[in-house]
């Protein structure tokens, strides 16, 4: 049996014994150099999930655009907890994500943040529920994890202007991610090119920490490989767990 095969075997057995792939669905990519580095083969619904940019507003902005895909090809209404709404919504239309789909739930504070998702997770036929925090502590990760499973539903946690150098909590979130906006290449012509983004799976069960270098979500909520890359050549590189 072949490296590849022993490592896809083992990475199934591990999903299985954490519920994650078996019982609910996950949603691909589309690169395979993302969705085959990941358990299951995407990111798994009824899982909790971090997703982070930086305090520059270009990689906050990028981090928003790339949750907004990845709930872009979920199914139904997303509930979309923060403490206040300053959200620019075409913005997320842009990523697929169209208004009509989405809730905002303006909370005022992490607490009422995490009050709201445990909420809104008790319908199981939600599409996605995001709570924008600052911080969240192991116990509360923990609730949100097990009401994400007995739901089915998705379910995000996006730390907006998030420092890169500093320590994260402990989570019991499945996988964290942290998106940062990189130069586009010249397109030899005025226009504007596709946005690129550093991609960086910062941890993730069952699997080892990565970066690969992506284009942005596009109007279908999806992510592609930079045209100079598609013969192969992906430039991915493993980092050590944060």
């Amino acid at each position: 049996m072949s490296r590849t095969a022993i490592l896809d075997e083992l990475r199934a057995r591990i999903a299985q014994v954490e519920a994650v792939g078996g019982r609910h669905p996950v949603l691909p990519f589309g690169i395979d150099a993302i969705d085959h580095h990941l358990p299951g083969g995407g990111i798994a619904t009824g899982a909790l999930h971090e997703v982070a940019g930086s305090p520059d507003l270009a990689d906050d902005a990028a981090a928003t655009i790339f949750l907004a895909g990845i709930l872009a090809r979920s199914r139904g209404q997303i509930i979309w907890c923060l403490h206040w709404r300053d959200l620019f919504s075409p913005a997320l239309h842009l990523a697929g994500l169209h208004p009509d789909r989405v809730i905002f739930v303006e909370a005022g504070n992490d607490t009422n943040v995490l009050i709201a998702m445990e909420e809104c997770l008790r319908h199981p036929g939600l599409g996605g529920v995001v709570g924008e925090l600052r911080k969240m502590s192991l116990t509360a990760s923990r609730r949100l994890q097990l009401a994400a499973e007995q739901s089915g539903v998705l379910t995000m946690v996006f730390r907006r202007a998030m420092p890169p150098e500093s320590q994260a909590e402990g989570s019991a979130a499945l996988t964290r991610w942290r998106v940062r906006a990189v130069p586009s290449p010249a397109l030899g012509f005025p226009g504007l090119a596709r946005p690129r983004w550093s991609l960086a799976l910062e941890r993730a069960r069952g699997t080892e920490p990565q970066i690969w270098t992506v284009e942005g979500s596009d109007e279908t909520g999806c992510l592609a490989v930079p045209a100079a890359l598609v013969d192969g050549s992906y430039p991915s590189q493993s980092r050590q767990a944060a």
